[in-house]
């Protein structure tokens, strides 16, 4: 009985002493960013100091800077399988710079004895700087020029491959996604209005995700965000980029797969993004209010999760077996776009003629994804070992692959692209193949390809990958536009019940 006061009187020495450091950011009175040296220099601290955390690093960015993880865990992490695994990110873009601020702070308050409470039933990654390359040059994409937060899906950068391959060792349920918008645009000051809002809370929205993982999150996350967030004098609301109203729509964000959000939530992650204020003029201008503001709402998705660990923990571990134990033939959409439902949205703005925060009712709002063309999810697909950009791709991807035998009741199936349109996907043109699916006539050696069944967590994923007219396929980005050539079969085969 004595040996465990005198380890918990220590423990709770060593947090407390971990908590007194200061950010680099409060170090320097809000006057200059961390730097990457210096959030070396403060996790090490931390890690030093504390026994709930464990600082790691998961990868190297272009430029060979470190990539930090900070676990927090009351045990050895992922090891207790009762407690439900969180992964927050933030700075995937070099020059949205509150979020890497916000991150630091919360390390430094997760340390406080008062808070220990969160990991009796959490296990708690924080990576603060996803992008170190960008952020000392205060720019948006990282060392190779590339949008670290458009590369999920084909995964060419080290930091994302770091990244997905800490998700996979893991499979966290609860995601988010921190970023930062810039509402000051010129279009919208000619509007006269624009959005005020501190954090922007975005739901997964692609139709393959899990229904009950979205109700969850827009009748649950959502409310409870707004409420924590207004408590503590941080105002709050959904995602919905575009317009402004009357002169452009306004969705409910993206459903593309390829950012960090909807990379981990087409895998039925529990998965938000969220999106603090941006300054207009400098990186450090109302610097402490965005900090603080993305802290908070980091801190109430631990809070949610805390209240709900039970209910998302199940959730989550249900709906991830359906992916693997999917059945061919399941309808997948890979052409979509945002229409109405009737709802109109209260828009939070500020009035650039009163100074004064208002509302504008938005009667062109968008909040439903809709399927526009659909494909049946095959039993897998066979990728031709000469394909070498997708053969990569699939080692990147860690997909799981199986000796390429067909059985009795399978058979193959090839398109035809007979010619190549475009398609509008979210103001973007892109490819837009016409194809025709038939039985090949020509003979197939499967032996010459590599077999990738979509029964397993990533299948969704493939699916979106593989097809040739998925919007969000492999096809559309330039490293893999040989894919579709006019006229010729396309190479990636599916195959499918006889």
């Amino acid at each position: 009985m004595k040996k465990n006061l005198i380890f918990i009187l220590l423990t709770w020495v060593s947090t407390l002493s971990a908590q007194e450091f200061k950010t680099p950011l409060q170090t320097n009175n809000y006057q200059k960013a961390s730097s990457y040296r210096d959030i070396t220099g403060y996790l090490q601290q931390l890690d030093a100091n504390s026994g709930l955390l464990t600082v790691e690093i998961s990868g190297t960015s272009v430029q060979g800077r470190n990539i930090y993880s900070m676990k927090f865990s009351s045990s050895e992490f992922g090891k207790d399988k009762s407690k439900i695994k969180v992964l927050i990110l933030a700075q995937q873009h070099g020059n949205e710079q509150s979020g890497k601020e916000g991150a630091l702070m919360l390390a430094r308050e997760l340390l406080r004895p008062e808070n220990r409470y969160l990991f009796d039933r959490i296990d708690l990654v924080i990576i603060p700087q996803m992008n170190p390359d960008g952020s000392e040059e205060n720019k948006r994409r990282n060392g190779n020029g590339a949008d670290l937060n458009r590369n999920h899906l084909i995964l060419t950068e080290p930091e994302t491959i770091a990244l997905h391959r800490l998700f996979d060792k893991y499979l966290f349920e609860v995601t988010m996604d921190v970023h930062e918008y810039y509402p000051y645009g010129e279009v919208w000051k000619k509007y006269g209005y624009r959005n005020n809002t501190d954090e922007l809370i975005g739901t997964t929205t692609n139709p393959s995700v899990s229904v009950k993982i979205r109700e969850l999150s827009d009748l649950g996350l959502v409310p409870f965000m707004k409420k924590y967030c207004n408590e503590r004098h941080i105002s709050s609301f959904i995602y919905s980029p575009g317009g402004p109203p009357e002169i452009d729509y306004i969705r409910r964000s993206t459903f593309d797969i390829n950012d960090g959000r909807q990379s981990f939530g087409i895998q039925n992650s529990f998965s938000f993004i969220q999106e603090g204020l941006n300054s207009e003029d400098s990186i450090t201008q109302n610097i402490q209010h965005r900090a603080e503001g993305q802290m908070t709402g980091m801190r109430g998705l631990l809070e949610f999760t805390y209240l709900h660990k039970k209910e998302i923990k199940k959730l989550v571990t249900d709906e991830r077996k359906k992916i693997i134990n999917c059945k061919p033939g399941e309808i997948i959409p890979v052409q979509m776009e945002h229409v109405k439902n009737g709802e109109k949205l209260a828009l939070p703005v500020y009035s650039y003629s009163t100074k004064t925060d208002s509302v504008i009712i938005v009667n062109d709002y968008r909040p439903v994804v809709k399927s526009i063309y659909d494909v049946e999810k095959p039993i897998g697909y066979l990728i031709p070992k000469q394909q070498k950009e997708v053969v990569d791709w699939i080692t990147r991807q860690d997909l799981i692959t199986a000796a390429p035998v067909l059985k009795s009741n399978e058979k193959i199936e090839e398109y035809l692209i007979t010619s190549i349109d475009s398609i509008d996907f979210e103001g973007d043109i892109i490819v837009n193949p016409l194809i025709v699916a038939k039985t090949p006539d020509h003979e197939i050696s499967v032996s010459d390809y590599i077999y990738i069944p979509t029964a397993q967590l990533k299948g969704n994923m493939i699916v979106f990958a593989l097809e040739p007219k998925s919007m969000l396929g492999l096809a559309t980005y330039e490293q893999f536009e040989s894919l579709l050539k006019a006229g010729e079969n396309f190479p990636v085969l599916r195959v499918i019940k006889k």
